[in-house]
């Protein structure tokens, strides 16, 4: 298991209630899946989240299994939901 930082923008930070939280997870998968656990987060917070981009230590995820993505020790993963203008 590694722990590091979520951090989530814009609607994805307003459906976790959160600008961050921690993580302790193996893969991109496992936390997402924690944080979707969470006491209080409901179908909005996945239906957000479900549409988000993610970077990982500033590295796009882009369209790979998100159980493929190992997570680093200390790492940080961005939540970056669609965004509407130029």
């Amino acid at each position: 298991m590694a722990m590091g930082t979520i951090r989530y923008w814009a609607a994805a930070k307003a459906a976790a209630g959160v600008h961050e939280e921690p993580y302790d997870a193996v893969t991109l998968a496992d936390a997402v899946a924690a944080a979707a656990a969470r006491d209080g987060r409901g179908e909005e917070f996945r239906r957000v989240v479900g549409r988000s981009s993610f970077l990982v230590d500033g590295d796009p995820v882009g369209a790979r299994p998100h159980a493929s993505v190992a997570l680093p020790e200390g790492g940080v993963v961005e939540v970056l939901p669609p965004f509407a203008g130029g």
